[in-house]
């Protein structure tokens, strides 16, 4: 068991299940040693869509959240796509976030930091990343958080 898996059971982290892609695109795909992850959409552990808009049906706190669940997610899918071994991650290098939200709404970035926070929880150094909080007036199924991800692999 590498350190990173006996870190999330220390995290009490169970991560979702890799969701198979539903249209016309890949989950993950590795460029040399780049492995780009798909936009993960907002999904509770029960696998229920968490949908809404921020700054009408949900708060920050909330959105948040979902932000996290995406960012379980991103995890999940660098597993599958690293043979189950988290080890190979060397770095994340960015996520970009995006945010259903009303015109008004300015905290897309307290938001992402829900998938910021629990990525560099689980990479810890290897887990710092630049990105983008990015404000939508829709997305996908009307989820509330869709983040993707780029990491150097080896």
């Amino acid at each position: 068991m590498s350190s990173l898996e006996k870190k999330l059971i220390e995290l009490n982290i169970k991560l979702p299940e890799p969701k198979d892609p539903v249209g016309a695109y890949v989950a993950s795909k590795i460029v040399g040693n780049l492995l780009y992850i798909s936009g993960q959409i907002s999904v509770d552990s029960k696998g229920n869509l968490i949908k809404g808009k921020l700054g009408k049906d949900l708060t920050v706190e909330q959105g948040y959240e979902a932000a996290k669940r995406c960012g379980l997610a991103i995890i999940s899918q660098v597993k599958k796509a690293c043979n189950n071994d988290l080890s190979k991650v060397n770095s994340c290098i960015k996520l970009a976030g995006y945010v259903n939200s009303t015109d008004d709404f300015i905290d897309q970035p307290k938001v992402i930091n829900g998938a910021s926070e629990i990525i560099s929880k689980v990479f810890d150094n290897k887990g710092l990343h630049t990105r983008a909080a990015i404000s939508s007036n829709s997305l996908p199924l009307g989820v509330a958080v869709e983040v993707d991800a780029i990491f150097e692999i080896n």
